[in-house]
């Protein structure tokens, strides 16, 4: 996993509020350049395994996910998700997470999907992180859904609207009893 600049070290443990503890690597920034999603190594500094693979620290998002899951999201994501579906994400996320494992690791590995839970929801964040940088999650899915159903009009998207139609177009009125239109010119 490449080092992080100075700068970018900063502005990480500013989001976290603390030290990072081990490698990471921003992999989502806002428009300003600011981080929102870093995906961590598997193995912390100290040898401790790291569950999380994406963590979103991005001040707007993770507050965002905050009031959703003061709202009783997490509860509600689960009972709107296919939990074979959701299983399947925790597989795929492991399999990753554990694939970024140093060649030879012989210490403790992370265990557990998303967030390190084996089944069900534990951190809408967790899910929504991955789901941002591109993971296949339907909790990460139904958070983004959420998210942008609170929205004020102002912020989402114009709906295209079709294009006007025109009316049909009038065939000339032909004249009586010569069969020519009146815009023939004779």
């Amino acid at each position: 996993m490449p080092s992080a600049t100075l700068s970018t070290h900063n502005d990480v443990k500013a989001l976290l509020g603390r030290e990072p503890r081990g490698p990471f690597e921003v992999v989502l920034r806002d428009a300003e350049g600011g981080p929102v999603v870093i995906r961590n190594g598997p193995v912390l500094d100290d040898g401790t395994p790291m569950p999380t693979r994406y963590w979103l620290i991005g001040k707007q998002a993770k507050l965002a996910v905050d009031r959703l899951e003061a709202a009783g999201g997490v509860g509600r994501a689960a009972a709107a998700v296919d939990p074979a579906e959701l299983e399947r994400a925790h597989r795929r996320y492991a399999a990753e997470r554990g694939s970024a494992l140093p060649a030879g690791w012989t210490g403790p590995r992370p265990t557990g999907g998303v967030g390190g839970t084996r089944r069900g929801v534990k951190c809408l964040h967790a899910h929504y992180a991955w789901y941002l940088v591109g993971g296949d999650d339907p909790v990460g899915r139904w958070v983004a859904q959420q998210l942008e159903a609170q929205k004020p009009a102002a912020q989402k998207p114009a709906a295209q609207k079709p294009p006007a139609q025109k009316p049909a177009a009038q065939k000339p009125a032909e004249s009586a009893g010569t069969g020519e239109s009146p815009m023939q010119e004779g």
